[in-house]
C-alpha cells in the first residue's frame, strides 16, 4: 500500500502537490508512482520561468526499468526547481514527499479543484492494478 499524506492534492497521473496557501505549490510524484518505476536513475526539471498548462509534459523521470514523461497538474509558472535530483535522483525514491519534490509553481487561480484527495487517488491505484 502506498504512502498517502491527506495534507496533499493528488493528479490521476501520479503527481501530488502540496498548496501552500500562498498561490504556491510544490509539486513531486507519488509514492505509488516512484514504487513503480523502481529504482530513479535521471530526472529532467523543467526551466525556472516555464510557464505551464495542466495536463503539459514538463520534464522525464527514468529509472532502471522505464522512462516517463510528468504532466502538470496545475497551470502556473516555475518558480523553483529541486536541483539537487540532478546529484541525487534516487532521492525521488527514498523521500517522495519530502526531499524528492521535483518544483515548485506560482498559479494564478485556485486550479486545485480538480485534482484529488487522498482516498479518492487511492481509489484509482485499484483501477491501474
Amino acid at each position: 500500500m502506498s504512502n498517502l499524506p491527506a495534507n496533499l492534492r493528488y493528479a490521476a497521473s501520479h503527481e501530488w502537490v502540496l498548496d501552500h496557501q500562498d498561490g504556491t505549490l510544490t509539486i513531486g510524484i507519488t509514492d505509488h508512482a516512484q514504487q513503480a518505476l523502481g529504482d530513479v536513475v535521471f530526472v529532467e526539471l523543467p526551466e525556472v520561468g516555464a510557464v505551464l498548462t495542466k495536463g503539459q509534459e514538463f520534464g522525464v523521470i527514468e529509472s532502471v526499468k522505464a522512462a516517463s514523461d510528468l504532466y502538470s497538474p496545475v497551470n502556473g509558472e516555475v518558480i523553483d526547481v529541486n536541483e539537487a535530483l540532478e546529484d541525487s535522483p534516487e532521492t525521488v525514491n527514498d523521500s517522495p514527499y519530502d526531499g524528492g519534490w521535483i518544483m515548485k509553481v506560482r498559479i494564478d487561480d485556485a486550479a486545485l479543484e480538480d485534482l484529488l484527495d487522498a482516498d479518492a487517488y487511492q481509489a484509482t491505484l485499484g483501477a491501474d492494478d
